[in-house]
Order: structure tokens, then C-alpha cells, then sequence
């Protein structure tokens, strides 16, 4: 079992995909991370910008589930680091043109950083290529990785500590 960790500016007593935001780089999905300072640093942002207290949410998940044969109830995407077919996942979920939508239970990988909007501009209108785009992406301070909890039955996996 790991701990995942959810800044906020609240306490989540239960978790509502109808209140998670579309457009994000693994598309609607409760977002999660391992990292606590992470969570902590986001909870912070939030608070600011909302208003409310800092609050980290824990919970519980088995990794066991992150695996990807044939016996796992879910269906995992796992990105392990940044590629070209990362990028292009984050741009069709990000791209608010389309209407994408995958099928995944819970997707896997690297965090975008903060110039997602522009870097997406620079690539459709300046017609940049996807290996641009995807340098652009990047973290500076390294990979950075989340959770995203993307369907009702994954939120099932979860347990709040």
C-alpha cells in the first residue's frame, strides 16, 4: 500500500468526479500524487487563490493495481516518463477544441508544468512540432509525477486515511 496525497483548501470526505475540472493533462479525474511535499505546495496555491486553510487529504491506495495484465479489474495507462506519445495524450485532453475522452480507469505519469496553455498555443498556431511541444512541457525541476483517478470504479481503490 501507498500514501497519496491531494492538496486542496479542503477536507474531502468523498470524492466527486463531477466536481473535478476538465481539460486537465489526464483529461476529468481526481488527481493525486506521492510526493507530500507536492500536495502540501498545491494545497497552499489553492488556499491562496480560494481562500480556505491548506488541508492535505490522504488516502490509501495498493500499487498492485497499477499493474497492467490481464487479471487487473482496472484499466491502467501508465506514462513512465515523458514521450512523444505522453504529449500527444495531454494535448487531446487538454485541447479544448476536442471533445477526447479515454477509456482508462486510472492514468499514470509525468506532471505538465505551469505553460501548458502557452506551450499549446505555440503548437497550434505556430505550428510547432509534437517533440517541441513535448520539451515544452517539461518540468524543470525534473519528472514529477501524479495520479489520475479518472472513473467512479477507481475511486472504489481509494481509501481516505
Amino acid at each position: 500500500m501507498i500514501k497519496l496525497y491531494h492538496g486542496s483548501n479542503v477536507i474531502i470526505e468523498t470524492i466527486s468526479l463531477k466536481k473535478s475540472k476538465p481539460f486537465k493533462d489526464f483529461g476529468r479525474a481526481f488527481y493525486l500524487s506521492d510526493a507530500k511535499s507536492q500536495a502540501e505546495e498545491l494545497a497552499k496555491m489553492k488556499a491562496k487563490i480560494f481562500g480556505g486553510e491548506p488541508t492535505l487529504n490522504i488516502f490509501e491506495f495498493d500499487e498492485n493495481f497499477l499493474n497492467t495484465n490481464a487479471s487487473n479489474p482496472l484499466r491502467v495507462k501508465i506514462f513512465p516518463h515523458y514521450s512523444l506519445e505522453w504529449a500527444e495524450f495531454v494535448w487531446n485532453n487538454r485541447d479544448i477544441n476536442q471533445r477526447f475522452e479515454h477509456q482508462w480507469d486510472i492514468v499514470y505519469g509525468p506532471i505538465a508544468n505551469d505553460t501548458v496553455g502557452f506551450q499549446m498555443r505555440l503548437y497550434r498556431e505556430q505550428h510547432r512540432s509534437l517533440k517541441e511541444f513535448l520539451e515544452g512541457l517539461k518540468y524543470s525541476k525534473g519528472e514529477t509525477f501524479q495520479y489520475a483517478f479518472c472513473t467512479e470504479r477507481s475511486l472504489n481503490y481509494l481509501t481516505k486515511l
